[in-house]
């Protein structure tokens, strides 16, 4: 499972010119979902998300978590985010996970997301989604978990 995460001033995804997730200060996280994924994959990325220490401290250090700041969490899906991009000039799609997987992962990964932080919005799996966001510093990482048993 990736996570793409970008400190954000403020995000919103929209669908067909609806928001359906906005947020100000906090993380705008785009999530890929891969073959072998599963619940314990999505629960050591969300902590990860959650405790990833971007945000400055009184020093403008980064040593502070979404976790410490109370910031709003934007998930969008992002199945292009597991492409195989090593060769060639087009991207493969072969590592991503079957669509119904993904979702379930997906709404996984939000639901526990939601128990744990609250402030959670979110785009809508699988549509044609319009991202509009003001990346703060920038400030942008890539988080990558195996899949875990």
């Amino acid at each position: 499972m990736k996570g793409l995460i970008q400190r954000v001033s403020h995000a919103c995804v929209k669908v067909d010119g609806e928001v359906t997730g906005a947020i100000d200060g906090g993380i705008l996280l785009l999530l890929g979902v891969e073959q072998g994924d599963s619940q314990a994959t999505a629960d050591k990325l969300l902590q990860k998300v959650l405790n990833y220490r971007i945000f400055p401290d009184a020093d403008g250090r980064m040593n502070l978590s979404l976790s410490d700041t109370a910031g709003g969490l934007l998930v969008v899906s992002q199945f292009t985010l597991v492409a195989d991009t090593r060769k060639g000039l087009r991207p493969g799609f072969s590592r991503g996970a079957a669509p119904d997987e993904g979702e379930r992962l997906y709404d996984l990964f939000v639901h526990r997301a939601r128990e744990t932080h609250g402030a959670v919005e979110t785009g809508r799996f699988g549509a044609d989604m319009k991202v509009e966001l003001l990346n703060d510093g920038p400030v942008t990482f890539l988080l990558e978990v195996p899949p875990v048993d």
